[in-house]
């Protein structure tokens, strides 16, 4: 039987265990695709070869696009390793710096403005690149760059073969003809993040963990193909993103103007207006003013413009938010941050804007404490900054499969010690304390907030209901702060014994021992396909209850959860238990059938689940809405039985081997297999 990847949920579970033990973090990164960096060089070294990548090999399939991949030019690439390009490869020159990226023939533009903003800060640049890399020592074909994706630093390795035409590099280049550290972080970007190379529509990952200023001019997110972006005659390309990659004051004619530096990351092609290279008014600035600005007529793509020019021209700018483990050990720019990860869920927690009061209380909820305020000797208000970022997680990955962006936001709640999931009336009679100026499709949404300290709640949510995909929350605060899932413990309620004179039977239990009776024999037991046919005698008589019967593998369900002597049936007593359970739950479902059509709205699962006495968080919530509801968010009564008995079997199980309370059991194979298999 071929090997088949672990599903999406014990996917999760596994991912959460890593997270726990450091894995994706700065020093511990995760592995993309599982690739050891150390081991595959190592075993090259061993065998003396070169590294050869086959999870992502040389060939048109790696240059992604096809309307890419069948132009003339790129059907005649050769792929070829820098010691074939030129003599003597190198992978740095003298230092990484913003001068080392020129683009090619790819219209990644925003992509190379974040990379050449990275450079301006060693410290960083080194995250991403590791600096003990060479075409020398211990050369092996083999190079690896690490990424910031989705609360993740990711490792992603690479052999180091280029595509060239005409022996030149088609894409990212270095100004030096034998420097490639550039080069090949790109196409460990377009491997690890992108799923090819051409990416000419999407954001940049990389500038997510830049930290540094990536300015866009134009107000399209989307990015054309260089041969779409049009030159206008001030020297801007319109449609293109520049690197802000300085900011100065500097003295003219007795005045300060503000400056801005930018850099065309083509390497050339340069504003030619007010303080660009060849601007005739340079011979009234200080020669020193000059030298300070290090002004030069040099065309690499970089210059200075006024802020007023740059204000007027530009109508995007997007400014990174880095985590405090990137900061400098300056104590006034440190900032705390916390990480939650999410989903929306069709029927369960896709509950859309504010507009739709019926679903939106249904959505993700966060709680955040603000402990503490401000230290602003300059503001005497008590107030506590912080930063709300809300992002998407692969949509672009399934735009293949038609997926875009949602138009996404989130409103900020005041509410003190509540810890349950907030419902439906809160948010009809209490008003948002904050929440993000518009809902936009855009990879992610931030907004800055000044609020005192208290605690609240935040509700990130797409605009429309019923639309699902995965987020990444993030907040960060000038202070501690705490934040996390509304709902996070999980427990069940222990039955409470109801007195009542156990001798003496209803006139319901003497017509239920009657038919146990019949059914059951002279043995006073009964299998599955006897409880299928009493439970469904029963339930067809309540013609308010929705329901195609009872199936075999249910009722083999409510066996395993009441069978007290492993005999794979029931008796009276254990059916009599049984029973009072389905009426309990019956009553439960009865109170959420609020239009009387048998079912019950996929929506309102979350409140019966927690009536019924099962207290869960928001994942369980979704997983128990894709289990069991229908295609048009409707729970009918039996599935909603089995619901119930699945969740009481698996938290007595868990229970009964849980001896010290702790949350924790450990099980061998065996042992897992059955209490899985008998459930």
């Amino acid at each position: 039987m071929p090997y088949l990847l672990p599903g999406f949920f014990c996917d999760r579970v596994i991912r959460e265990r890593d997270r726990k033990n450091g894995e994706g973090t700065v020093t511990q990164p995760l592995k993309f695709e599982g690739q050891d960096f150390v081991l595959l060089k190592q075993r090259c070294l061993a065998q003396k070869c070169l590294f050869e990548d086959r999870v992502f090999p040389a060939g048109t399939q790696a240059l992604g696009s096809h309307e890419l991949s069948q132009k003339a030019k790129m059907k005649a690439i050769t792929w070829k390793r820098p010691k074939e390009i030129c003599e003597n490869p190198r992978f740095i020159i003298g230092g990484a710096n913003r001068t080392d990226i020129c683009q090619g023939d790819l219209g990644d533009c925003w992509f190379l403005a974040a990379i050449a903003c990275l450079t301006l800060n060693e410290r960083l640049l080194f995250r991403v690149i590791p600096h003990d890399q060479s075409f020398t020592e211990n050369y092996a074909g083999i190079f690896h760059f690490q990424f910031w994706r989705y609360g993740d630093w990711v490792d992603v390795v690479i052999d180091d073969c280029l595509p060239t035409y005409n022996n030149q590099l088609v894409f990212t280049k270095s100004n030096h003809r034998n420097e490639f550290w550039s080069a090949l972080l790109e196409k460990a970007y377009a491997k690890g993040l992108t799923d090819g190379p051409l990416v000419q529509t999407a954001q940049s990952q990389c500038a997510s963990h830049a930290g540094l200023v990536l300015g866009y001019y134009g107000s399209k997110l989307t990015i054309v193909p260089v041969q779409y972006e049009t030159r206008m005659a001030c020297g801007l390309v319109k449609g293109h993103a520049y690197s802000v990659t300085g900011l100065e004051e500097a003295l003219f004619k007795g005045e300060k103007v503000k400056l801005v530096r930018l850099r065309n990351p083509w390497g050339q092609v340069e504003w030619n207006g007010s303080w660009s290279d060849g601007w005739k008014d340079w011979s009234f600035v200080d020669k020193d003013e000059k030298a300070r600005l290090q002004h030069q007529v040099t065309e690499d793509g970089e210059f200075w413009m006024s802020y007023d020019d740059f204000i007027y021209h530009f109508t995007k700018l997007e400014i990174c938010n880095l985590t405090a483990d990137a900061l400098e050990s300056d104590k006034l720019q440190t900032w705390t941050v916390s990480v939650n990860e999410g989903r929306w869920v069709r029927g369960c927690s896709a509950g859309g804007c504010r507009n739709f009061p019926d679903t939106f209380w249904t959505n993700p909820q966060y709680r955040l404490k603000l402990l503490e305020e401000d230290d602003d000797p300059d503001d005497s208000e008590v107030i506590c900054s912080f930063l709300v970022a809300l992002m998407q997680k692969n949509r672009r990955k399934d735009r293949k499969l038609g997926a875009n962006l949602f138009t996404i936001g989130f409103a900020i709640y005041e509410m003190h010690g509540n810890k349950q999931h907030l419902q439906k009336d809160f948010f009809l009679y209490n008003a948002s304390k904050a929440r993000s100026k518009t809902y936009i499709n855009m990879r992610e949404v931030s907004q800055r907030f000044r609020l005192p300290p208290s605690e609240y709640v935040i509700v990130p949510s797409t605009y429309e209901p019923h639309q699902e995909g995965e987020f990444i929350l993030r907040v960060f605060s000038e202070k501690r702060n705490l934040s996390e899932e509304a709902e996070n413990t999980i427990s069940v309620d222990r039955p409470v014994p109801h007195p009542g004179n156990m001798d003496q039977e209803s006139e319901e239990q003497q017509q239920f021992r009657n038919i146990f009776k019949q059914i059951a024999g002279d043995d006073m037991e009964i299998c599955a396909d006897e409880l299928k046919n009493v439970l469904n005698t029963v339930v067809n008589k309540h013609k308010d209850l929705k329901t195609q019967g009872f199936t075999l593998e249910s009722c083999r369900s409510m066996i395993a959860l009441m069978d007290t002597d492993g005999s794979g049936r029931l008796n009276l007593q254990e059916f009599h238990h049984l029973w009072k359970k389905i009426k309990s739950w019956q009553k439960i479902f009865k109170h959420y059938d609020t239009d009387h059509s048998g079912t019950i709205n996929s929506y309102e699962m979350r409140n019966a689940v927690n009536d019924a006495g099962f207290h869960l968080n928001s994942q369980l919530y979704d997983i128990i809405t894709m289990r069991y509801a229908d295609k048009h968010m409707n729970i009918d009564f039996d599935s909603f039985i089995c619901c119930f008995v699945r969740m009481e079997g698996m938290f007595r199980a868990f229970n009964a081997f849980d001896k010290d309370g702790d949350g924790i059991i450990k099980l061998n194979v065996l042992e897992w297999l059955q209490l899985t298999m008998y459930a």
